[in-house]
């Protein structure tokens, strides 16, 4: 599992930029929520690739003949 980080940057002009990192699909708004009502009203989001991902697990089962 990839680490999970978020970036905030803030410019001279009080603008938070924030930046999820290492997160698939729409978790990152789950994990950003409650900071977000912090700061207020979010003008722009710009979602990355990953957004766009599924979180899924893929179960493998391998099979192997004992001759």
């Amino acid at each position: 599992m990839a680490q999970q980080a978020i970036k905030f940057t803030i410019k001279q002009d009080g603008t938070v930029l924030e930046e999820v990192s290492g997160v698939v699909g729409n978790d990152c708004m789950k994990i950003t929520e409650s900071i977000e009502k912090s700061l207020g009203t979010s003008v722009y989001i710009e979602p990355k690739p990953e957004f766009y991902q599924t979180n899924t697990t893929e179960n493998v089962t391998l099979q192997h003949n004992q001759n």
